[in-house]
């Protein structure tokens, strides 16, 4: 095996005993110290594992073991002594020593710790390596625009980084809100602690308050054991509170506590249990509006909206157009195996008009569907999905046809409303949530809508 393992120890005996195990019988390399002066001098070479004796001539061994942890706090330490002090062994530990072993060591103990030690510091690396990954996918770099709107946004972004104050993002659906609440997260101080994410329109109402909170065990029908809620997931890091204003009165009570006391209990439960955690929340609808309409709570809704983050459609920044499909290129290149070079210029000029009313996410599964179909080198016009090809610029379309024209009758208000409702049902096969979402209102207003007008949420 290719590991290093540094001994240390100012008996030559032992030196050679324990060299002899690690390196001829174990396979590990090895490097030898007789004082813990020479070890710590050595210790940008990087080694998987020390053993480490506590009585060194130079300095005690649990001192090189603290400058060891100052170096690099998961390099392995596993203690070795001849005094068999229990007092000794537990400070050894409570400085960070994986393990401690008495002399005379037992062979047969020694070999299962060391690859434990090993295996456990593999992964610790693994993890480093995740985390430094994900910080470099969520940096700036990676929210791909040119546009001075979004440069803004970055520049809002970098106010909020050292400081906990509760964020609101305020955007269209696939405009990338969880990317930029991921980019606050893993570019400031909490970065090595949990992102946690809720989505409170796809959760169903009954559960979201467990979701959120945890559950004792009993405390409704199915709560078989003790559940831990997302808020104590993400205690010390971040929770993103993703369609915010899809949250029940009931509940936006319950987050409020936690923003103004940093507390909440678990349901079924009288604990109160602490929290230290970010809030970052987002929305795609115009919640002063629901704040009016009584179903979003005021004080809640000043609370979260501390510092306001606005994204601006793509449809908004159509520089950013020809920038992403770019990126999306190179990335589904990558992803598919393909080898398309770009868009020819009539598609392109299609793909700039359009008005792209799922925005970024939208373009991101155009793009890919069309590399998936295109048959050269580029994608053309028949690549692309049939509403894009009828579109013609920013004009709105339904049923394939315009909206309004001069010779239509002009149709009463509340009628369109109610079309316009059995429409987005019909479209989403009765889905409550996603119709919301599309006619850009509140589930608590698109049920009030359909009771009003008498329309059922069954396919119509």
């Amino acid at each position: 095996m290719d590991k290093l393992i540094f001994i240390v120890d100012d008996e030559p005996s032992i030196l050679k005993l324990l060299s002899h195990w690690v390196k001829n019988q174990w396979q590990y390399k090895v490097k030898t110290f007789e004082n813990g002066n020479d070890v710590i001098d050595h210790l940008p070479e990087e080694p998987d594992l020390i053993l480490l004796d506590i009585m060194l001539p130079d300095i005690d061994g649990n001192e090189v073991l603290k400058r060891v942890k100052a170096y690099n706090k998961d390099i392995p330490v596993i203690m070795l002594s001849a005094q068999g002090n229990v007092g000794v062994a537990m400070e050894s530990i409570r400085l960070g020593a994986f393990d401690y072993f008495p002399k005379p060591i037992d062979k047969n103990r020694l070999e299962p710790a060391i690859k434990n030690a090993l295996k456990n510091y593999e992964l610790q690396k693994k993890i480093h390596d995740l985390e430094a990954e994900v910080q470099k996918e969520y940096s700036f770099e990676n929210i791909i625009s040119a546009d001075n709107k979004m440069q803004k946004v970055f520049k809002m972004i970098t106010k909020v980084l050292d400081n906990d104050i509760t964020v609101l993002i305020h955007g269209e659906s696939g405009t990338g809100k969880e990317l930029i609440a991921r980019a606050i997260h893993y570019n400031g101080k909490r970065k090595d602690r949990p992102f946690v994410v809720v989505n409170s329109a796809s959760i169903p109402r009954e559960l979201l308050e467990s979701e959120l909170f945890g559950h004792e065990k009993g405390a409704f029908t199915g709560a078989h054991q003790r559940k831990i809620g997302k808020f104590e997931l993400a205690n010390g890091g971040t929770i993103f509170l993703d369609e915010i204003g899809e949250m029940e009165m009931s509940l936006q009570a319950k987050i409020l506590r936690v923003i103004q006391q940093r507390e909440f209990e678990r349901v079924g439960g009288n604990e109160i249990i602490k929290t230290d955690v970010r809030i970052i929340s987002a929305t795609n609808r115009n919640l002063s509006e629901a704040v009016e309409q009584k179903e979003f709570r005021e004080d809640l809704y000043y609370r979260l909206n501390s510092f306001p983050i606005n994204v601006p459609p793509l449809r908004e920044r159509r520089g950013d157009i020809v920038i992403l499909i770019d990126h999306f290129l190179k990335t589904f290149n990558e992803k598919l195996g393909r080898n398309i070079k770009g868009v020819n210029k009539s598609a392109l000029k299609l793909m700039y008009d359009y008005d792209w009313p799922g925005n970024v996410r939208e373009l991101e599964n155009t793009v890919e569907r069309c590399m998936i179909l295109c048959e050269g080198d580029n994608i053309d016009i028949e690549t692309l999905p049939a509403h894009i090809k009828d579109s013609s610029g920013t004009s709105n379309l339904i049923y394939g046809g315009p909206l309004f024209s001069d010779t239509m009758p002009i149709i009463p208000f509340e009628k369109l409303k109610e079309e316009a409702i059995k429409h987005a049902l019909k479209v989403t096969e009765g889905n409550i949530v996603d119709a919301a979402k599309k006619l850009n209102v509140g589930r608590a207003t698109l049920y009030r809508l359909m009771e009003k007008y008498e329309i059922s949420s069954k396919k119509n």
